[in-house]
């Protein structure tokens, strides 16, 4: 494919590249000929065997741990990326976690300020560090990971994680606006329910999501490739024009 065509010879960065949604993306990009830099926090054995997968291809690829709620960690990342890959021209800001639910009576400011650093901070860590090399670039692209709950509110306990998800999406736009004549494209994906994954199989009931996938109007829930896909266009479009823009993915579920 002509997209995927763009996409040889490019240096990723996906945070929380190797589980889940993070995974399915990677190992897109590296079908898509990419050279990928896989973060991971704890998912260090299939870290390694998306470094291998890509290596079998002869392409750049390495596996880098990091917290990224601590800033120097997240700036260390950057700068490995740069290093092993050679260059940095896509970022795919995927790390995030519910981590809990629990209604507002429940919340310690505590809580409050982990779920914020996780969703939120730690992607303006990353995107920070990686702004000075994006724009080296004639074109560079960063990719966003919000979420439908950023835009319904979420179900009930997740409070806190929708707030954060609606607030990348509002960072999207505004990032969009003050990188763009820097010749960096900023946009967003927004999935819904997503099964298959360790975030709906950890917090989503089987009843919640059974319930939440008859009302979704396709007929069926989304699975982590079909992210994989919307991600890996919004990059490939490299010299394109669309920026500041979130796709949703969720199968027509609109009443927002």
């Amino acid at each position: 494919m002509e997209s995927e065509q763009k996409l040889k010879g490019k240096n990723v960065l996906i945070t929380a590249g190797a589980q889940g949604i993070g995974e399915a993306i990677t190992k897109h990009f590296i079908s898509a000929g990419a050279n990928v830099a896989i973060h991971y926090f704890s998912s260090e054995t299939i870290a390694i065997q998306l470094v291998n997968e890509a290596q079998g291809f002869g392409l750049k690829a390495v596996a880098l741990q990091a917290d990224l709620t601590k800033e120097t960690e997240a700036k260390t990342l950057v700068e490995e990326t740069v290093a092993s890959l050679g260059g940095f021209d896509i970022l795919i800001n995927n790390a995030g976690s519910l981590v809990a639910r629990k209604m507002l009576h429940e919340i310690e400011a505590e809580f409050w300020q982990k779920v914020m650093d996780i969703n939120l901070t730690s992607m303006m860590y990353v995107t920070r560090a990686a702004a000075a090399h994006l724009e080296k670039n004639k074109n560079s692209s960063i990719v966003n990971l919000a979420s439908l709950a950023g835009r319904k509110g979420g179900h009930p306990g997740s409070l806190v994680y929708a707030t954060s998800k609606g607030a990348i999406l509002t960072y999207t736009r505004a990032l969009s606006t003050e990188l763009g004549p820097k010749g960096i494209r900023v946009n967003a994906v927004a999935p819904g329910l997503i099964l298959g994954t360790s975030f709906h199989n950890t917090h989503t009931t089987k009843e919640s999501a059974e319930a939440t996938t008859a009302s979704i109007p396709i007929g069926r829930a989304g699975n982590a490739d079909d992210v994989a896909r919307a991600v890996l266009y919004l990059a490939s479009e490299y010299d394109g024009f669309i920026t500041g823009a979130t796709l949703d993915i969720n199968g027509g579920v609109y009443n927002m």
